[in-house]
Order: structure tokens, then C-alpha cells, then sequence
């Protein structure tokens, strides 16, 4: 059976507190999975969430500030430990290839397992597989930062009543998938595009042109939201987002569920971030991370 569901590893921006990991976030994909930004004690994480080596297909870092590339070095290590038996590709800024060496060989291992490194340069596409096209944008951070998004293929939904107009049963349904007619009757009558999911993270940047476009659209979206609203100038200059920006955005790109994250231990109440994301105006499902939270990915409209 197929899974879809993101898996909170980790909230914290900067430090880990008592209660927030750094950074860590799976997303598990019908057979694949996506670890972003695994931040320092990632590994240990993966454990309490039940998530294994062998759960992961790539690695996706936003940028190389510690608190999302410092589990790197464990994250490696217990790929290769375990001998995954399917190639691992990791996705990072290229200007950053120099921490990924660093990270990828803090100490001596026995590397028994095919890394595959496709550093991000540019925005595009980055990967097409049947499941989905994973594309990176680039944000706006003191560092090289890129955000990621991920999007299923469309493909049609059968019609019923359509199909039973036209006396289309049994065999013939696959068959008229499969050819695009039968017996004069054209697929797009009996059927209609259902759209593919979309899913977005989005890390550590001020606004810019590459938060609207990842968000645009999408079922799930993680974003950071490291400040409250009151506290926007610090956010603008350190690079970041409040609760309202982001719900803002969320907003505004018809996001179905928002995932708030990345909150600075600056704040005692996470309530207050759902106050703020809400008296910005969005309405649709919200929630405000925590570690070990598991969500799913909405279904299909």
C-alpha cells in the first residue's frame, strides 16, 4: 500500500532546545523517501520515529548552516553502515560542495554503498521518475540557500456514468486507458485530468520569487516560519520568515495543509504561531510542527 506522509524529525532553528531537535524532515513517497536538511542528531531521530537507513532514496539540503547539514556525517555513515542496497543521490547547494566533503568524511568509515552527489546550481529540474519531477528554486538567505518541489505526473480519473453511457465495461475500461479510444469513444470523454499532488520545502529565506512559485499551488507545504510577526525587521535581517509571511503565502498560492517549522527559542507559546498564521488569513489545514509528528500528505481532490 502506498504511504504519503511527512515525518517531523526535527523543529529548531539554530539550537536544539529541550523539546525541539535541529532541523530533519522525511517524506515518505509511495515506495521512496526524502530526507531534508538533517540537522545534528538526525540519526538518533530516525530511531525514535521508526524511520531506517534503508527508508532513504535521496537527501535534499537546503543550504550549510549547521542546524540543517550537521547530521549529515551520521546520516552518511549509517547509509553505509547498514548497506543500503539501492543508490542514495544527494541534492545540495554546489557552493557549498566544500562542507558536504567535510561532512561526508568527518571520520573514517567503510564506505560500502553507491552516494550518488547532484549538487544544485541553478534553478530546474533535478530529477523525473514516474513517481514524481523534483524540481529546486533558489531562496534568499546570508548563504546559498534552494528550496525543493515535488510533483506528482496528472493523470485521469474515470467517470462512471460516462462510461456507462457509452456501455464501456469491465476489460474495455483498461483498454480505452491504454489506447486513448475505443470504437470511436476518445478517453477525454469518459474521463477527466486528475491532477498529481504537489509538495514544497521551503527553508531558511526572506520573501522573494522563489517562495511564491514553491508554494504555488501545493497540497503540503513545509515552510519556516522562525519569528512571530512582531519581530519581522530581525527576520528580514537574518534572513527569515514570520508565522504571517508565511501564511501569507500560503494564502495566496491556495496551499491545501501549511506545516509551520524552524521556530527560534526566542518563543515559550507555539500557539502563538497558529494565532498569527490564522490572523493573516489562511484558512485551510494548518499545523504547527513538532518533533515526531507524522502528516499526511492531503488526498487527491
Amino acid at each position: 500500500m502506498s504511504v504519503r506522509e511527512l515525518v517531523v524529525l526535527g523543529t529548531a532553528s539554530q539550537v536544539p532546545t529541550r523539546h525541539r531537535n535541529h532541523n530533519g524532515y522525511l517524506l515518505r513517497w509511495d515506495g521512496e523517501g526524502i530526507l531534508f536538511d538533517p540537522g545534528e542528531g538526525t540519526q538518533r531521530q530516525m530511531l525514535r520515529a521508526g524511520v531506517a537507513a534503508h527508508d532513504l532514496n535521496r537527501i535534499c539540503v537546503t543550504h550549510f548552516h549547521g542546524d540543517h547539514s550537521l547530521g549529515l556525517a551520521g546520516v552518511i555513515q549509517r547509509i553505509n553502515l547498514d548497506q543500503v542496497p539501492h543508490e542514495v543521490t544527494a541534492h545540495f547547494p554546489r557552493s557549498g560542495q566544500r562542507f558536504f566533503d567535510r561532512l561526508r568524511y568527518a571520520t573514517a568509515y567503510r564506505e560500502t554503498v553507491a552516494l550518488t552527489e547532484a549538487p544544485v546550481d541553478t534553478d530546474g529540474t533535478l530529477a523525473v521518475t514516474p513517481a514524481y519531477t523534483l524540481d529546486a528554486l533558489k531562496l534568499s538567505h546570508p548563504v546559498e540557500s534552494y528550496g525543493y518541489r515535488l510533483t506528482e505526473p496528472d493523470g485521469r480519473r474515470m467517470l462512471p456514468e460516462r462510461l456507462a453511457a457509452h456501455g464501456i465495461k469491465g476489460p474495455d475500461v483498461g483498454r480505452i486507458q491504454r489506447e486513448g479510444s475505443l470504437d470511436g469513444v476518445p478517453l477525454d470523454e469518459v474521463s477527466e485530468v486528475r491532477r498529481g499532488q504537489r509538495f514544497a520545502f521551503v527553508m531558511d529565506t526572506r520573501l522573494c520569487e522563489g517562495v511564491h512559485a514553491l508554494a504555488e499551488g501545493c497540497d503540503l507545504l513545509v515552510i519556516e516560519s522562525t519569528f512571530l510577526d512582531e519581530d519581522e525587521t530581525l527576520a528580514t535581517d537574518h534572513g527569515h520568515l514570520t508565522a504571517g509571511q508565511a501564511a501569507r503565502v500560503a494564502r495566496d498560492a491556495g496551499v491545501r495543509h501549511l506545516v509551520l517549522t524552524h521556530f527560534s527559542q526566542r518563543y515559550s507559546d507555539p500557539g502563538e504561531f497558529e494565532r498569527q498564521a490564522r490572523a493573516a488569513g489562511y484558512e485551510g489545514e494548518l499545523t504547527v510542527a513538532r518533533d515526531l509528528m507524522r502528516i499526511p500528505v492531503p488526498k487527491r481532490r
